[in-house]
């Protein structure tokens, strides 16, 4: 028999002290790895797959890793050779690993061929092209992953793949700001792989081995119970995938060679802000009271305009949590229950994998003391 929630958040908290003290390649995963939540079953592969993956070792990386080497696929990593894998250190082992500079150094790929490359690091157009120029004799499939932010701003609702995307920003920047460079990148590698592109758009990523502070302060804000203030109106649109989601799906479209451009966002269906905290709330053992504060105008004056997944639908934003995934869904896209992404994500913040430093100094959207200022602020207002 499983685990009760509170038994479960009680082992993994108790659990993390000790995991603090071993080694982090011990420690990384070995907590909540055993506790991913079930996705369904694919077919195996027809063939194994020589992939490249241009990155490797930050959040999605290792996901990717682990799951190309479950299916059986043969995998190098281009990087740096500055950073170990925090999540799943034992399976870089049996990958190859490649070392270079993005910027100026591609030298270790030239002459070798693959099936397919994962350019999960694409931070400059220049890198895009540079890469994709060189692999283009090199490689079949060149999965590029870009961002839902090449529609911003987000004035339309439900907005497919070939939505209006900017490609210069109003007025100029130079470097572009984050969605147009990834918007110029696309069509970098468009251009080197006309029939061999896989564009990925993700929403916000979410789930174990998080690198930012986004998603992970609803988890353990709630968790910790008592009055928590929620911005927005109950109604507001929220999306987000599960990492774990995302990477099954980018493996999926590699050994079916399904080409195109996909917007990668959940869940299935349309989810609201009362929905997502109350969803939260119920992978936990929380006694909580909710203050929704809805008044845009107020909350502007505090400042607080998002707390991913929820972001303030001004005139820019209405349609940045209603981005159409249609034609993922359709090319296998799933998704898990947000309650088994809120359990794994607490035991992984709560295991060896975060360091003590990251849960003591989180960056959340909000602070107890800031929370409690707004708190009070809103109780004047309202009298």
């Amino acid at each position: 028999m499983s685990p009760s929630r509170r038994e479960f958040l009680t082992q993994s908290i108790a659990a993390g002290s000790a995991l603090a003290a071993l080694p982090a390649a011990a420690a990384g995963s070995a907590l909540w790895a055993s506790r991913v939540s079930p996705q369904p079953l694919r077919l195996r592969p027809a063939r194994a797959l020589r992939v490249l993956i241009l990155g490797g070792t930050n959040f999605v990386g290792p996901h990717l890793v682990r799951d190309l080497l479950e299916r059986g696929h043969a995998i190098s990593i281009f990087t740096r050779g500055r950073r170990t894998a925090v999540m799943y250190p034992e399976l870089f082992d049996r990958v190859e690993h490649l070392e270079g500079d993005r910027e100026n150094d591609l030298d270790s790929l030239r002459g070798k061929r693959w099936d397919a490359v994962i350019d999960n690091s694409g931070q400059r157009v220049e890198w895009a092209r540079a890469s994709a120029t060189l692999l283009a004799g090199s490689v079949s499939l060149y999965m590029y992953v870009s961002s839902t932010g090449v529609f911003l701003p987000y004035r339309t609702t439900n907005i497919p793949e070939d939505g209006p995307i900017p490609l210069a920003d109003n007025p100029p920047q130079d470097p572009p700001s984050y969605g147009v460079m990834k918007a110029l990148s696309e069509i970098e590698v468009r251009k080197a792989f006309p029939a061999g592109a896989i564009i990925i758009r993700p929403t916000y990523i979410v789930g174990p081995g998080d690198s930012t502070d986004r998603f992970p302060y609803w988890p353990v804000r709630i968790a910790q119970g008592g009055e928590v203030l929620v911005p927005g109106r109950m109604t507001d649109p929220v999306q987000y995938i599960d990492v774990r989601d995302l990477s099954a799906f980018m493996v999926h479209l590699l050994e079916r060679g399904t080409t195109g451009t996909f917007n990668v966002a959940g869940p299935h269906g349309r989810q609201s802000m009362a929905e997502f905290v109350y969803g939260v709330r119920a992978a936990t053992t929380a006694e909580t009271t909710w203050t929704w504060i809805e008044d845009y105008a107020f909350l502007e004056q505090q400042r607080l305009r998002f707390a991913i997944p929820w972001l303030m639908l001004t005139p820019d934003y209405v349609g940045s949590a209603q981005i159409s995934n249609a034609r993922a869904i359709a090319a296998g896209l799933r998704f898990r229950a947000l309650a088994g992404t809120v359990e794994d994500t607490l035991a992984w913040w709560y295991s060896g994998a975060v360091p003590a430093e990251r849960r003591a100094s989180p960056r959340f959207a909000l602070t107890a003391e800031r929370e409690n200022e707004i708190l009070v602020a809103w109780r004047a207002v309202r009298g």
